[in-house]
């Protein structure tokens, strides 16, 4: 979606909260896969991401126009949510083997049970890799996961990552620099 076609979207649904349908639809998918990444979780992902979505529609009312895309302001809702998720002491649980299947690591029957075994190896060799360093991650302050979650899992430019957490350029490419040392020095 073009910005100007966005900013005539945003605009009819600030008057009219039907139009909000169609913002929802278009960023869902890419709020969610960035909530799912920062949590590793995804029932938390799933009500985090209604939540963002939720405070955007009720919210809408004060969004401004200032040439800085939508999905910014709520990437920046997400990461708040996300943040208030990390506060909560119940967060850290185990993977279950439901879960695991949710992800992607169902059973697979075929004629070949080494090559099943192969693959299921593979696949779980990912999900820990995934998991190990999402863990350095997150024992990262604040600042530092956005940065990197925006830039490394959401592909973001750093102008890009300006506009959502609302820094200038040479801030993010600071707060990058420090958080991929810190994570160096917790590996």
């Amino acid at each position: 979606m073009d910005l100007n076609a966005e900013r005539d979207l945003v605009k009819r649904a600030q008057k009219d909260p039907a139009a909000f349908a169609a913002l929802y639809d278009h960023y869902y998918p890419r709020i969610f896969g960035y909530v799912l990444r920062r949590t590793a979780d995804l029932e938390a992902a799933r009500d985090i991401t209604s939540e963002t979505f939720f405070k955007a529609l009720n919210k809408l009312w004060q969004f401004r126009w200032r040439n800085v895309p939508f999905s910014a302001w709520l990437y920046r809702i997400a990461s708040n949510e996300v943040s208030q998720y990390y506060r909560r002491p119940e967060y850290r649980k185990s993977t279950s083997l439901e879960e695991l299947q949710e992800h992607g690591f169902e059973a697979i029957s075929r004629s070949d049970p080494e090559a099943d075994l192969i693959e299921a190896q593979e696949k779980l060799k990912r999900h820990q890799d995934f998991l190990e360093i999402r863990a350095r991650i997150v024992r990262l302050p604040a600042r530092y996961q956005e940065v990197i979650a925006l830039r490394f899992f959401e592909q973001k430019q750093i102008k890009e990552i300006a506009e959502i957490l609302g820094k200038k350029e040479g801030t993010v490419k600071s707060l990058l620099h420090r958080a991929i040392e810190k994570l160096r020095e917790a590996g």
